[in-house]
């Protein structure tokens, strides 16, 4: 299958969690707390078990990682990436940037990602060697001097030790943080509007659906050393607009 249909086919797979979402946004939900004292939901569950009977149905020899119902297959050639409702807490908080990740893998590297957020029926796809898009339109990330680029983290409580040292060391070289936003603030750097993503604390459910998209609008992401990011990675994760900007960050986060 070529990469388009497989990009088409992810298309499909997040085509098919965004109605429920949409049905239990807002709505009277039980929520659960995971071992790592996450929350969870009907929604999630139930949204990667969509996902993962297309996937079954169409590349039965392909693997699987998800974030609600763990691994299948993950050492298989292509291996699909699935995080149903990335940013659980916003969502059971009624705040409508909570987004739907997918990526395929090839080998162990991302060759298509997606980041939609549902509820505002924005979607940002990307594919490997080919220009990100936002519903359809292309996009690029928007370089700029360090000292005048926004920064965003999801939160303050993902940075710790040495990490939250680094990360003082960068603030104070830039001209603003924000937090909150989940996946939703790599869409806003592949579309120019954050100069920086920096976090802390990912899984690779959380990360690998986010490299193409980066990549493809022009911008760089990896783990804060600069090694590229895949499953094993050590959950800290540095986007940036560009690579001289990537480089001033990653040398103020590591030194």
């Amino acid at each position: 299958m070529t990469l388009d249909a497989l990009a088409d086919f992810a298309g499909r797979l997040v085509d098919a969690t965004g109605p429920i979402a949409r049905r239990w946004f807002r709505a009277q939900l039980d929520v659960e707390t995971k071992s790592d004292l996450s929350p969870v939901t009907r929604a999630d569950r139930d949204a990667e078990t969509a996902m993962r009977s297309l996937i079954a149905d169409a590349f039965p020899d392909h693997g699987i990682i998800g974030e609600e119902h763990g691994s299948d297959r993950p050492d298989a050639e292509y291996v699909w990436v699935l995080d149903p409702i990335d940013g659980t807490k916003a969502f059971i908080t009624g705040k409508p940037l909570f987004g739907t990740l997918v990526a395929l893998l090839h080998r162990g590297r991302p060759i298509v990602g997606i980041i939609d957020a549902p509820a505002l029926a924005e979607r940002w796809i990307g594919v490997k060697g080919r220009p990100t898009t936002f519903n359809g339109r292309p996009v690029r990330t928007r370089p700029a001097p360090l000292a005048s680029v926004i920064v965003n983290s999801t939160s303050p409580d993902m940075f710790e030790d040495e990490d939250g040292a680094g990360v003082a060391r960068l603030r104070a070289k830039v001209g603003g943080w924000h937090y909150g936003g989940d996946c939703y603030a790599y869409g806003l750097l592949a579309s120019g509007y954050f100069g920086l993503v920096v976090e802390a604390k990912m899984k690779p459910v959380d990360h690998l659906p986010l490299v193409a998209v980066i990549e493809g609008a022009g911008g760089r992401i990896t783990d804060w050393n600069g090694r590229p990011l895949h499953v094993e990675s050590d959950g800290r994760v540095l986007a940036a607009a560009d690579d001289a900007l990537h480089a001033a960050a990653r040398e103020l986060l590591n030194r």
